[in-house]
């Protein structure tokens, strides 16, 4: 099991090693368990910054189903072990009866502000082809990989939109245009009754970091298209943009 995962750090001298002596057991343990078949294990750590904080990565496939966790923690061991108790976790979770989580942020330690003194930018652009699903499979997909938003396609008014993690039910629906709730919706979450606001990537990445907002949703003027714009633990933020949509 173990030459089946990929590790790799960076900024590090080691952890390899570690992150194997943790991670091999708990993908054992899934398996012989609950027999399932647990693939393509890809890890990465990660230096965020001089005092030795490390962000562990994980992202892997469960009988097909695609998951991810990531957490923090002071040197690639601590890291490492962290790491395999979240994704020991999340296996369970995505084999048996999906349970809505009620906290408000994932489970990963907060993502951090810009670094003192540097500007807000936009380091990394993501285009994916968004799946049109219903916001409740959207919302269990955000917990699979450890999201606290995800991006897709609304089937019921058939625009992008946006589940995210807020309100009194742990979950949130936007859209870019304004809607009806749901017809089928089997997990309890509030609805924005507005749709989303119309900026441009630079209107949306001042209004985040002056706001020290975590994520925001939007909408493209031009397009009409949602986009997500979201804080990284290396103190930039990345753009989730649907595939075709320029990079504003």
């Amino acid at each position: 099991m173990g030459r089946n995962i990929t590790v790799k750090v960076a900024g590090l001298a080691s952890g390899i090693a570690a992150a194997r002596a943790r991670i091999t057991p708990t993908l054992e343990a899934a398996a012989e368990n609950t027999g399932v078949l647990v693939e393509a294990v890809r890890v990465r750590l990660t230096a965020l910054d001089p005092r030795s904080a490390v962000l562990a990565q994980a992202a892997a496939e469960v009988d097909g189903r695609r998951i991810r966790v990531q957490r923090v923690a002071t040197g690639p061991g601590a890291a490492s072990e962290r790491l395999a108790e979240a994704l020991r976790t999340r296996i369970a979770e995505v084999t048996g009866e999906w349970c809505p989580r009620l906290q408000q942020r994932s489970a990963a330690s907060p993502v951090p502000g810009p670094r003192s003194g540097d500007a807000p930018r936009i380091d990394r652009v993501k285009s994916p082809e968004l799946v049109w699903c219903s916001p409740d499979t959207a919302a269990r997909t955000m917990d699979a990989m450890d999201y606290d938003i995800h991006l897709f396609t609304d089937p019921d008014t058939e625009t992008d939109a946006a589940v995210f993690r807020a309100g009194p039910t742990g979950y949130q629906l936007a859209r870019t245009d304004a809607g009806p709730p749901p017809h089928s919706r089997n997990v309890a979450m509030t609805l924005s009754e507005k749709a989303a606001e119309l900026l441009t990537d630079a209107q949306a990445l001042a209004r985040a970091a002056a706001a020290e907002l975590p994520y925001l949703f939007y909408a493209d003027p031009e397009t009409g298209r949602g986009r997500i714009l979201y804080r990284r633990f290396t103190g930039g933020f990345g753009l989730i943009r649907p595939a075709g949509d320029a990079f504003a």
